[in-house]
């Protein structure tokens, strides 16, 4: 046989290993079988942590094919996805701020992700960002920008898109290099300058200081830097002028469909694409032969 799972090629002998490693422990549960086969292959994330979601998907996978026979499932978890409330509106200082960014004094970002100020974040991106809140999947940080005690501004940032034409072709990308380099990119997925703060130049000047940081950030959560950074703007709504003066650069736009849409016709916007190197030598970190080979 012959499968690609996640990056990961799967041959004869690995489903026949697995197959083994379900005969010799008949009484373990799918999860922990998962897991077993994490540890026997040494399947990581970049952090270290195993990959035992993945590794879950590619044996539901196989069972499904009829490669192999997973024990049945013992209990089926509720979906926190679908179970998930909408974040609550947050009680916040709303006092029109104006004036000049330097008037605003020094400014403080602060990553909030899995900390008590993530509720807030949240609740921020719910109520006055126009897509309003969406849990991120994969890899993932948020972050608040404080000038004193007051919120200026929040920032998401997740996993890049799969697969996106006009940026695949400026990185010179091939499906290779893509498949292996994707989670070396970060996607700004949502921004807010709260509407009650009007600072001229704040939002470019966030976006810069953000990008001298999140790659550091990056690397001591997950284990890994990112090299480029990546966006879509709804020209129907904003022209990206905070984005084009902090040098980001147009790479094209979106055909208005997403990657998992079973046809080829729009089922949404058409969108700017925007992205933004942060080493010069991004072509060739992300590219199709490792640096020094």
């Amino acid at each position: 046989m012959k499968l690609q799972y996640r990056g990961r090629a799967v041959t004869d002998a690995d489903v026949a290993f697995i197959r083994r490693l379900i005969a010799d422990h008949p009484d373990l549960s799918r999860r922990a079988l998962s897991q077993k086969l994490c540890q026997a292959w040494d399947w990581v994330q970049p952090n270290g942590h195993p990959r035992d979601m993945v590794c879950r998907g590619l044996m539901l996978a196989l069972h499904r094919a009829g490669h192999i026979e997973l024990p049945p499932c013992r209990q089926t978890p509720a979906n926190p996805l679908v179970q998930r409330s909408r974040p609550a509106a947050v009680d916040i200082d709303r006092t029109p701020l104006h004036g000049s960014l330097q008037a605003l004094g020094p400014l403080h970002f602060e990553q909030v992700r899995r900390t008590p100020r993530e509720r807030l974040f949240n609740g921020l991106i719910e109520h006055h960002h126009y897509l309003g809140y969406t849990q991120p999947v994969g890899e993932q940080l948020k972050y608040l920008v404080y000038a004193g005690e007051r919120v200026v501004a929040a920032l998401a940032w997740s996993s890049a898109a799969h697969g996106l034409k006009c940026r695949d072709r400026f990185l010179g990308w091939s499906l290779e290099a893509r498949r292996r380099n994707r989670h070396l990119l970060a996607y700004n997925s949502r921004f807010l300058v709260p509407p009650w703060v009007q600072v001229p130049h704040l939002a470019s000047h966030v976006l810069g200081r953000m990008a001298r940081r999140l790659s550091a950030d990056w690397q001591g959560i997950y284990g890994h830097g990112v090299y480029f950074l990546e966006t879509f703007v709804d020209p129907s709504r904003h022209r990206g002028t905070c984005y084009r003066a902090a040098n980001w650069i147009v790479l094209g736009q979106t055909f208005g469909r997403g990657h998992r849409c079973p046809t080829r016709q729009p089922n949404r916007s058409v969108k700017q694409v925007l992205g933004y190197p942060l080493v010069e030598r991004f072509r060739e970190l992300l590219g199709d032969v490792s640096p020094g080979a």
